[in-house]
């Protein structure tokens, strides 16, 4: 028997619980039970702009019935091509709601890029920014199957007098309703709907739920099906692994991008089930991220290594006050130890308490599965695995666990284990492999080692696609 049947990283879980409750219901049913705890408690926070559990909710619902009334049904697919926008998470919500499936892709995609992903998941409509109509429009004439489009603003989420402004700005130029008449704007879609009748939710926790994409373990572009349960497990996983107890009444900051698995998995989701607010940030700068910092005072940011190195580059936080960060977790690539003592001593500096705490995840798990425990770490280890999540190194290529301190590729198994590749059975049995345990096991294709006490230690990513957002590289 191999290390992993004995999980000694137990033994390091200080408060947090090595095994929890797991609904089976879906996202949007989480997200209503934590709106019915924290009603007037602030859902998500844009541009100075809060909006409450209880608001957020009935804008599910408004536009879900927009989309129902638009002709999106149970199982459908739209493309959802957004920034970090309070459309994008109504958008993402609403189609839970009435059991339709969100393709998440980066809203910088080439326009062939985006046709391929259309295609590909036969998107019956696609969401995206007034700013990037020009090039959805373009390729909308040959796509495969009739595809609606959506177009949504920044300014018609802005406070006043920000939203007669912004249009008026630099950044705002792009806004305006564009001059074809081939789309419709996501205010009139909702406004559209007001008086349709919507089914009943009968969605279920194992449902496909979103597709995010990756290059899977072979390098080429895969569309991930990740159930309602996978989000669900994660959130659940994280609150418990962050050591808080809860995560209600705080802020998260959610500049990690809705499209990717860790902003979308723990920026967003993690945060609304846990009655948390989310900070949202649609692009990202040094100067509009240190802004955020002083003038929302978030407790909590997930982030990648670029994020944190920003930290050193800002000017404006010199002398400043940060110790309203309790929470403060790096994944996504790795991160070097030099970086993480000059921003421990950061922040240490600047007043606050809590160091860096790194974890690790894939895409196929939509996002961390290990993190450093909270008062414990090990130079140059990713932590220890998430609860009811188990993490074994294996000879490449096979199902044999190997010792510890061993390299090999790390395999991963637990509720947040992906459902499959879409359209891609093949890929899929490469993957998802059952072993002598009898568990399902994701083989990741990335190398590591695992010491005697659980401590896993990363060392390469392999063969995976590199998404940008135009200022940091995300790696899926």
């Amino acid at each position: 028997m191999g290390i992993s049947s004995s999980a000694p990283w137990l033994n390091y879980y200080g408060n947090t619980p090595a095994n929890l409750d797991y609904p089976h219901i879906t996202m949007y049913e989480m997200l209503s039970r934590t709106a019915q705890q924290y009603p007037d408690s602030p859902a998500y926070i844009f541009m100075g702009k809060e909006t409450s559990y209880k608001v957020f909710m009935q804008r599910i619902e408004n536009a879900a019935k927009g989309l129902y009334h638009m002709g999106i049904r149970k199982g459908d697919k739209v493309t959802i091509c957004m920034a970090n926008t309070p459309q994008a998470l109504d958008c993402f919500y609403a189609l839970n709601r009435i059991g339709a499936i969100p393709n998440m892709i980066h809203p910088l995609s080439a326009a062939q890029e985006i046709a391929f992903y259309l295609n590909f998941s036969k998107s019956k409509a696609i969401l995206t920014l007034a700013q990037f109509y020009d090039k959805v429009a373009g390729i909308l004439p040959e796509l495969e199957n009739p595809t609606k489009l959506l177009i949504a603003r920044i300014a018609d989420e802005l406070p006043f007098p920000l939203n007669l402004a912004y249009p008026l700005t630099k950044g705002g130029k792009d806004d305006r309703a564009p001059a074809g008449k081939d789309y419709t704007l996501w205010y009139d879609m909702v406004k559209a709907g007001k008086t349709t009748e919507l089914p009943a939710h009968e969605g279920k926790f194992d449902d496909c739920a979103a597709i995010l994409y990756s290059g899977g373990t072979t390098g080429t572009t895969k569309g991930i099906m990740l159930s309602n349960l996978n989000f669900n497990a994660l959130g659940l996983q994280t609150i418990a692994a962050s050591g808080f107890g809860s995560v209600a009444g705080m802020k998260m900051l959610s500049i990690m991008p809705v499209f990717h698995g860790f902003g979308l998995g723990i920026g967003i989701h993690t945060a609304l089930i846990g009655g948390a607010a989310c900070i949202l940030v649609p692009q990202f700068s040094v100067k509009v991220y240190a802004d955020t910092l002083l003038k929302q005072k978030p407790n909590l940011i997930p982030g990648v290594p670029t994020l944190f190195e920003a930290l050193l580059r800002a000017d404006s936080l010199k002398g400043q006050d940060l110790s309203f960060l309790k929470g403060i977790f790096s994944g996504g690539d790795s991160l070097p130890v030099e970086l993480k003592k000059k921003v421990d001593a950061f922040l240490k500096a600047h007043g606050c308490t809590e160091q860096i705490r790194e974890g690790y995840g894939t895409t196929e798990c939509v996002t961390a599965s290990c993190l450093t425990p909270k008062d414990y770490a090990r130079s140059g280890s990713i932590g220890v695995p998430f609860p009811d999540t188990f993490y074994k190194v294996v000879t490449p290529g096979t199902t044999e666990e190997v010792p510890p301190n061993t390299e090999g590729e790390i395999c991963v198994s637990g509720p947040t284990v992906m459902l499959g590749y879409m359209d891609n059975p093949e890929e899929t049995a490469n993957t998802l492999r059952r072993h002598y345990d009898g568990r399902i096991w994701l083989h990741t294709g990335d190398l590591g080692h695992m010491d005697q006490d659980g401590f896993v230690y990363f060392r390469l990513r392999m063969k995976r696609m590199i998404v940008t957002n135009g200022y940091n590289v995300y790696p899926s």
